[in-house]
């Protein structure tokens, strides 16, 4: 019956909302006009396409007719994608969260014809519910304000907005008041036991439930670890990781981890996928197989990487964004969607897909119970259903049944197949297939370092078709980055991460190929970082070049969550080319960045844990590695078997030589490779053998 302006957009978040009843604009001048024109607040909605209180809300309230008639009347309709605009996203996170103590999504914001916040929100429920005011009464409170207290809405969001920008400057929120210039080891120690504190040793993860995966923090110990030997870091990580890919947070037949775990015993997830998880979590678990050797790490690696190859790879080479929590029970209702439909069986399910004797040895492995394993189910989902977890090895079903090792593994793999040819022909979860340029570089990463880590050609391959697609699509021929992609459209100017992450992704991809070109563009992408987010007078970078919001508050992110923050991992680049060219200017980028969030590190350094990492890096003894020639497979493997965090890893060749004049002078050998080592700039003998090589790295 409806059709919005909605409709002509590629986000898949948007289009969900294109047949709402509600008069809905996408951010932009259009709606900016109009607002201004009618003199009406603009109510702005944000969220994401696989967000569960999205879809909610939108079904309670974007849905209703009588709820789109005040919404249509009162106020002017904007919707945004946070995943495609991610800095109109933090601005107004910002201001709902100093002005309620939290935040979330669906985020709700009433803005002034300006643009300014004058009262936010997340989700609101259809009538009085939850302890919250109904949605049309929220509504009518706020046209009440609007009219009749217009000074003082104006004063107030003024007064808020100065806040936020006070926060991005130096001497208040970056450096926390502090004079520091530089970060210390003591500072290092400091994060760490901070860490520590919050630490389940128990089972895992960082604080209580829920549990979410923070990669950035397993970064930060592993390195600690390298760097100062001290066993209690690296137990954290290996715990957390050990512990994840035995829940049901991690998808036991297919692959990948869900968001985050709503209990303390990674068991029950909430089921949306992300590629930013993915990505940074295949990490995690390579540098852990790296450091012990535990098979059981590289297995975790290559399930979520193949299933990112198998689900989460576009026609083109690129990578989609994630993968919904609900779905539907079965084709007959597509309606009906429910948490985890997807993922979740019956005794009875299993019974009939692998007959009584296998089931039973299926059921037993991965925790199943006959009336369900789901204790606390409090929206009554998983009733009589099972989330399968790795409750016991496939060793401890062969004994508990008392039947042979060769017999009971075969079985148990041949099972694991049938469940999931089963469960592909289940209605699929929504698929956001949009390609952002920042997710993508963090998975070009993982794919680089697991090509070359684990010697598998295919992952090399994912890695270079994704590189070579976002080079030749949304690199601009000015030197620019576009954002995302989506049926067939390259769009939106590229924010901070998507340069950093994609010149980062670069650099692994230079170091796992030797091939040149993707040095050659992390080196233009971080140039063109430092001119159009950098900035000059207090070092640091701009999380966004947009004018739409840069006119309301310009904002350094500096918080590494979910996903690094784009300046931690930009600290990262700029230290490692600087250490691979030789070149002062971005050493000199790197001192700007450090000095600039000293005080941030030296306040609060848990909430920066990426940032130390790099930290880390620059304190380290350097060491620097250059192959002459062409390695083979078993030179290749000695250069990546060990978790050397610290060091860099280049080819000899006319193009560094170009950068570093003395690389010329490292010359090959008729056959093979001559490999140099060289530690605080001083080379050691070259060798030639695998043999010498690992006698030489131990």
């Amino acid at each position: 019956m409806y059709t919005n302006r909605l409709a002509n957009e590629k986000s898949p978040y948007l289009l969900q909302h294109a047949h709402n009843p509600v008069d809905w604009y996408p951010w932009g001048e259009e709606a900016f006009a109009r607002a201004r024109a009618e003199d009406k607040p603009i109510f702005l909605s944000i969220g994401y396409s696989t967000c569960h209180w999205c879809h909610v809300m939108e079904r309670e309230s974007f849905e209703n007719e009588k709820t789109a008639e005040i919404l249509n009347r009162d106020f002017i309709c904007i919707k945004v994608d946070r995943e495609e605009r991610p800095d109109i996203d933090r601005i107004y996170m910002n201001y709902v969260q100093a002005a309620t103590g939290s935040g979330g999504w669906p985020m709700s914001v009433w803005l002034t014809p300006a643009l300014k916040p004058f009262v936010g929100g997340t989700y609101f429920p259809p009538d009085n519910r939850y302890g919250k005011a109904g949605f049309p009464l929220i509504l009518q409170r706020i046209m009440e304000v609007w009219r009749d207290e217009r000074t003082k809405i104006l004063e107030s969001s003024a007064t808020v907005l100065d806040q936020l920008k006070q926060g991005q400057e130096p001497g208040s929120a970056t450096t926390a008041g502090s004079t520091t210039t530089a970060i210390d080891a003591a500072m290092l120690d400091k994060a760490y036991l901070q860490q520590r504190r919050s630490f389940d040793s128990r089972l895992g993860g960082f604080g209580g439930a829920p549990k979410f995966p923070r990669p950035s923090v397993h970064n930060f110990l592993l390195r600690y670890w390298k760097r100062t030997g001290n066993a209690d870091a690296l137990d954290m990580v290996t715990t957390t990781l050990i512990g994840m890919s035995r829940g049901g947070m991690n998808d036991q037949l297919g692959g990948g981890f869900h968001r985050y775990s709503v209990d303390e015993f990674w068991f029950v997830p909430h089921f949306e996928k992300m590629l930013y998880d993915e990505a940074q979590l295949a990490v995690s678990y390579l540098e852990a197989f790296q450091i012990t050797g535990n098979d059981a790490f590289e297995a975790a690696a290559r399930r979520t990487l193949d299933y990112v190859i198998r689900d989460m790879t576009s026609p083109e080479g690129a990578f989609w964004s994630a993968e919904d929590a609900d779905s539907a029970p079965d084709a007959a209702n597509p309606a009906e969607k429910s948490e985890g439909a997807f993922y979740i069986w019956s005794w009875q399910e299993i019974a009939d897909i692998l007959g009584p004797e296998h089931a039973a040895w299926f059921s037993y492995r991965y925790g199943m119970e006959r009336e369900g394993n789901v204790q606390n189910d409090p929206h009554h989902e998983f009733t009589g259903r099972n989330i399968l977890f790795a409750a016991r090895t496939i060793t401890e079903t062969a004994e508990h049944f008392s039947k042979p090792l060769g017999e009971v593994a075969p079985a148990l793999a041949a099972a694991d197949a049938k469940v999931l040819a089963a469960r592909a022909a289940r209605p699929r979860p929504h698929l956001d297939d949009k390609s952002l340029t920042s997710w993508n570089g963090l998975m070009i990463s993982a794919f680089a370092r697991a090509a070359a880590i684990l010697q598998d050609n295919r992952y090399q391959t994912a890695a270079v078709q994704a590189a070579d697609f976002l080079l030749s699509t949304m690199l601009q021929p000015d030197g620019t980055l576009l954002r995302r992609y989506r049926a067939g459209d390259a769009a939106i100017g590229g924010m901070l991460d998507d340069y950093v992450n994609l010149a980062g992704s670069l650099i692994d991809l230079y170091e796992a190929t030797f091939d040149p070109r993707f040095l050659e563009n992390a080196i233009a992408l971080m140039r063109t970082t430092i001119a159009t987010f950098g900035d000059p007078e207090n070092g640091g970078f701009f999380a966004s070049s947009h004018e739409d919001v840069a006119a309301l508050v310009k904002l350094k992110d500096d918080y590494d969550g979910a996903e690094p923050s784009g300046n931690s991992v930009a600290l990262m680049n700029l230290l490692r080319l600087a250490r691979i060219t030789g070149d002062a200017q971005f050493d000199t980028e790197a001192r700007r960045l450090i000095a600039s969030f000293a005080g941030r590190a030296a306040s609060s350094p848990h909430g920066i844990p990426q940032f130390l990492a790099a930290i880390e890096f620059d304190l380290a003894q350097k060491r620097e590695i250059v192959v002459a020639g062409s390695p083979g497979p078993e030179i290749t493997q000695e250069l990546w078997k060990r978790f050397e965090p610290f060091r860099v890893l280049m080819q000899a060749s006319p193009e560094i030589a170009a950068f570093r004049p003395e690389i010329a002078d490292m010359t090959a050998p008729p056959e093979g490779a001559r490999v140099y080592v060289c530690v605080n700039f001083a080379c050691q003998t070259p060798v030639t053998t695998a043999e010498a090589l690992a006698q030489l790295l131990n």
